[in-house]
């Protein structure tokens, strides 16, 4: 009752998931930022399959839109309530919700961050995440060895996630700047290099009809851009569109960072010059299991040697290998895909 009332009050697009229907055992729930996104729709297939494996209650909520941290806050609430074990995190304001991380702590949850580290990141207990910075790198020294020359007079424009410039956001975007070879002056802040090959940067809120719309304003702005990185494959999906629509889709190099089954296909396509691949499923399951030994011998998950968390992997996809940068084929992208 006290969760259909929540989802009433506030219009979370929740679901309750049980490793086994109204299985027994420890409860560990799942915020992701949206329920539609194909990564956290594979998130939940990992967490979902790890809980039925080790008998425990998989309890997953998702907003409606990436941003929606009130929900995300009510959700960290209602699990601290129902007597959650762990939470596994995606943050969609990755300051903001730090508070609801304490009061979770606080009451002996154990909360991981997927994805999407927490600012600072030491509000979580640990963090399973793509080295996202790494992800942003690679997809900026791709593009940057296969213009060659041109680079050097690129046109590029940012297509990121939100005006509260979640980490996540913030790592892929200026990875792929100092990728490309942009200074970077605040590593912290999107949008406050002053190299003249910026054209600008909008956000898309990670999908595809906020990729369209975000491309065609930076269009309207400067219609020469050739290089175009954005947060996500379906934010490239839509910028492509765009694109299309003035007849530029085959002169404009586009990079993103997922590995998705469509985003990959789009690679093959020619879409998307690059991606960076990442494993939510992984990341999920490795989650539960770090709630899992929490609850049965109250030890914390250790972080990646040299890293401040535990990394979970990532691979530039491409047919068009670049010089210098280490990169795997469509193919093997397509065997490690998702969604």
């Amino acid at each position: 009752m006290r969760l259909a009332k929540l989802a009433g009050a506030t219009a979370l697009a929740v679901t309750a998931m049980t490793g086994s229907a109204m299985a027994e055992g420890e409860t560990v729930c799942l915020i992701t930022k949206t329920d539609t996104n194909p990564f956290f729709v594979k998130m939940k297939e990992g967490a979902t399959a790890k809980a039925e494996e080790l008998g425990m209650t998989l309890k997953a909520f998702a907003g409606k839109v990436d941003g929606d941290h009130e929900t995300q806050v009510q959700a960290i609430e209602t699990c601290i309530l129902d007597g959650a074990k762990g939470i596994l995190l995606t943050a969609s304001d990755t300051s903001s919700i730090v508070p609801a991380v304490k009061q979770a702590r606080d009451a002996g949850v154990l909360v991981i961050a997927l994805d999407t580290p927490l600012e600072p990141i030491d509000s979580a207990d640990a963090t399973f995440a793509t080295d996202n910075f790494l992800a942003g790198l690679l997809i900026g020294q791709w593009a940057k060895a296969t213009m060659g020359d041109a680079a050097n007079d690129a046109k590029i424009a940012t297509l990121d996630l939100a005006v509260s410039q979640p980490t996540v956001d913030v790592l892929r975007n200026q990875g792929f700047l100092q990728g490309f070879g942009v200074d970077l002056a605040d590593p912290n802040v999107i949008g406050d290099e002053d190299d003249a090959r910026l054209v600008g940067s909008d956000v898309t809120a990670g999908n595809e009809e906020g990729g369209r719309r975000a491309m065609e304003n930076l269009l309207a702005k400067d219609p020469t851009i050739n290089v175009v990185h954005t947060i996500n494959e379906p934010a490239a999906a839509g910028a492509y569109e765009a694109l299309k629509a003035i007849g530029r889709e085959n002169d404009v190099l586009i990079v993103s960072v997922d590995g998705g089954c469509p985003g990959v296909q789009n690679v093959a396509d020619g879409v998307i010059g690059a991606t960076s691949q990442q494993y939510p499923l992984l990341m999920a399951s490795l989650g539960v299991e770090a709630v899992k030994k929490w609850a049965d011998e109250g030890a914390k998950p250790e972080n990646t040697p040299g890293k401040d968390f535990f990394d979970t992997g990532v691979a530039l996809v491409t047919d068009k290998a670049a010089d210098g940068v280490e990169s795997i084929s469509v193919k093997e992208g397509m065997d490690l895909c998702w969604g």
